[in-house]
């Protein structure tokens, strides 16, 4: 990202976001909400457009890579997971025609999809309502991490993908994603810092600014935005299980 702003109706979302991503490496973003997370996260696949400044990979502005190309590369889990009153075993390889059952069972056991099988009348084949009404809203960032992580992409951007899972699940999940994470450049947006802490580089952004960049020990030295939420998520998890 090369001195990055975005404006959307007349309100500047992003302001000269300058950030180099290492190919590989994981990145995390954290904020508060409305902060801009999101925005950067629909900046690579093109989502959006930058109104000023520069978007690349390897060295290329994405939009000069065409836009099937650049999509293929990437594994995106929006907040908002669109599913179709389909199979859950469509929902999963939407857009990979040749996916196996492997390759859809693989995908379904990373992320923990596959614990809920037996929730599921038929399976893989049980057809789910119009947006997945007929799971629960876990069972929907599943079927999305699912979604994502069966192309195994090059680029895996995960946006709050598991606000609606319990801790339990999150770590279970995480550790499944080692292998996938690997093998990417992966992008973690999230609100909770057990899900960034061991992210390579993490970034906090507030009203559209990069005000923090470090690893989870840095930050948490700083005293700043992170560390403030990160006491405040470690108080409230202790007053849970007290």
């Amino acid at each position: 990202f090369q001195k990055v702003s975005v404006v959307i109706n007349g309100v500047a979302i992003l302001k000269d976001i300058d950030l180099q991503i290492q190919s590989g490496s994981t990145l995390a973003i954290v904020g508060r909400v409305g902060s801009g997370k999101t925005t950067i996260g629909r900046l690579i696949p093109r989502m959006i457009q930058a109104n000023r400044g520069m978007v690349l990979i390897d060295g290329m502005a994405v939009d000069q890579i065409p836009l099937q190309v650049l999509r293929s590369a990437i594994g995106y889990v929006p907040q908002d997971t669109f599913l179709f009153s389909d199979t859950l075993r469509n929902n999963i390889s939407l857009g990979m025609e040749t996916a196996s059952e492997e390759d859809i069972m693989w995908a379904a056991e990373v992320s923990q999809l596959s614990k809920d099988f037996s929730d599921f009348p038929t399976g893989l084949d049980t057809v789910i309502g119009e947006r997945g009404v007929t799971l629960s809203g876990g069972q929907k960032q599943r079927t999305a991490i699912a979604r994502a992580v069966i192309r195994r992409p090059k680029i895996l951007i995960l946006d709050d993908a598991m606000a609606s899972v319990d801790t339990n699940t999150e770590q279970e999940i995480m550790s499944q994603l080692q292998d996938v994470m690997a093998q990417s450049t992966t992008i973690l947006i999230s609100h909770r810092i057990s899900t960034v802490q061991s992210a390579d580089q993490i970034i906090a952004i507030n009203e559209g600014r990069i005000v923090e960049k470090g690893t989870h020990t840095d930050l948490v030295a700083q005293g700043g935005i992170y560390a403030e939420m990160y006491r405040y998520q470690q108080l409230t998890q202790e007053l849970r299980e007290f």
